[in-house]
């Protein structure tokens, strides 16, 4: 059984009179639906997730926050069954539905501008929430440069603005509640907006996709166009679409009784002319940046995020890079972060981080290396030796020295790994290796890392 309780907004309460300020829904799922709940890795993430929507939906003029809890059955993941799962961190990025995925790379048009804007935001995580201040400085002069810049001069009128947006980026007020700022970092469920404007029933949707198997949540709002860049809106209905039920389940909130609340407006400040990408500000004063097409990279980073057909992505990514490649490619200095990983961890953390299984990597120009790995309650594992070319896109990786870190006291380990590490891609924010017994590793440059 699940059973989420969502809590209707105070200011709701007191202009309906209600007695209840809660609503719950419970769903009884057979036991073939509860085993296939059970089997998936993000099972109690995902039906969190509904919380984490209200978030994505508020910045677009709405302040209704769901509170989902959930309640398992007395069969819990175990500690040994999370091990059983490929290792990864999610990284924000941006995909499109199934139809655009499947659209070749030279269908995907962006300018220069267009380009800047879209590495900035390469790596960033939680659409936003994560970004450091200088991602945000990146992006922020990648959005003036484009805003501009030379677009489609009346967006609401363009045919381009029609149809299925994703959101890549967002910006914030700093009255968010913390519930909402707790939740809106997942990136494993994506945030689309739905655009139609010429037809005769105008209409503006936040949806909310938590994964194929689970479904969504999509909130519709009646809409108008006040003039070639304000689009004004009022959100109308809601409800929850998941794959397991034949229904429907109502979100949980009167738009009606929310008056003025449940109205908003969204100025496009940016649709370019290729119809791939838009910038948005809403009226609570937050930057939206979203796509209905994606850069093979932001392709490869949502796969992973995401943890759907990584190992073809990674494939696709490389047979296409191999076409443009130009020249050898080098092993960056810097510190790289790792996200996903072909190969398994094992019980013995000593042997994830020896092995480069977890951690980050500190890539030096005088041929050091060092891996880094956070333990717990300050404790980290430190292991550095060197890497020397052996061949094209090859390098011989020594790690022979490795200690416990604990402030300025370290406690010496004994340790010898030597593997062969190949160089597959590298630019400047994104690099896949394949190292330790032929395993296949993807890592994103730490922002503030050197570049070269």
């Amino acid at each position: 059984m699940v059973r989420c309780k969502m809590y209707i907004d105070p200011r709701v309460t007191r202009k309906s009179n209600l007695s209840r300020n809660s609503v719950e829904v419970v769903v009884h799922l057979t036991p073939q639906t509860h085993t296939y709940l059970y089997r998936q890795k993000h099972m109690y993430t995902a039906v969190m997730a509904a919380a984490a929507a209200s978030y994505e939906l508020t910045n677009l003029g709405f302040g209704f926050r769901p509170v989902p809890t959930f309640i398992p059955s007395k069969t819990c993941f175990t500690r040994n069954l999370l091990r059983k799962h490929q290792i990864y961190r999610s990284v924000s990025c941006s995909l499109v539905n199934k139809q655009q995925q499947q659209q070749s790379v030279d269908q995907v048009s962006f300018s220069k501008d267009e380009n800047s804007l879209i590495e900035a935001l390469i790596g960033i995580q939680g659409r936003g929430r994560s970004a450091s201040p200088l991602q945000l400085q990146e992006v922020d002069r990648a959005v003036q440069l484009l805003e501009a810049s030379e677009s489609i001069s009346d967006p609401t009128s363009s045919s381009l603005i029609e149809g299925r947006w994703q959101l890549m980026f967002t910006t914030r007020p700093g009255t968010a509640s913390p519930i909402q700022r707790t939740f809106v970092g997942v990136d494993f469920f994506n945030v689309f907006q739905e655009v139609y404007l010429q037809t005769e029933d105008q209409r503006v949707s936040n949806i909310v996709k938590f994964s194929d198997a689970i479904g969504e949540l999509k909130v519709e709002a009646a809409a108008s166009v006040k003039d070639g860049k304000r689009i004004l809106f009022r959100f109308d209905k809601a409800a929850f679409s998941f794959k397991f039920l034949p229904f429907k389940v109502p979100y949980p909130v009167p738009f009606k009784l929310l008056g003025d609340e449940a109205k908003g407006w969204l100025d496009t400040t940016y649709l370019s002319k290729s119809g791939n990408l838009r910038i948005s500000k809403g009226n609570k004063g937050t930057t939206f940046v979203l796509q209905k097409t994606s850069e093979p990279r932001q392709r490869l980073l949502s796969a992973i995020s995401t943890d759907t057909k990584v190992r073809k992505e990674i494939e696709d990514f490389l047979a296409m890079n191999q076409k443009e490649a130009k020249g050898e490619q080098q092993l960056l200095e810097g510190e790289w972060s790792m996200i996903w990983s072909s190969q398994m961890e094992t019980d013995s953390w000593i042997e994830n981080a020896a092995n480069g299984l977890m951690g980050t990597q500190i890539v030096k120009g005088n041929g050091g290396l060092k891996f880094l790995v956070d333990i717990v309650l300050g404790l980290k594992f430190s292991m550095t030796g060197t890497y020397s070319k052996s061949g094209t896109d090859l390098y011989e990786v020594i790690m022979d020295d490795a200690a416990i870190l604990a402030g300025p006291y370290g406690l010496p380990v004994e340790i010898d790994s030597k593997f062969n590490l190949e160089l597959l891609y590298a630019d400047n924010k994104l690099r896949i290796t394949k190292g330790y017994k032929n395993t296949i590793f993807v890592h994103i440059r730490v922002e503030g890392a050197n570049k070269k």
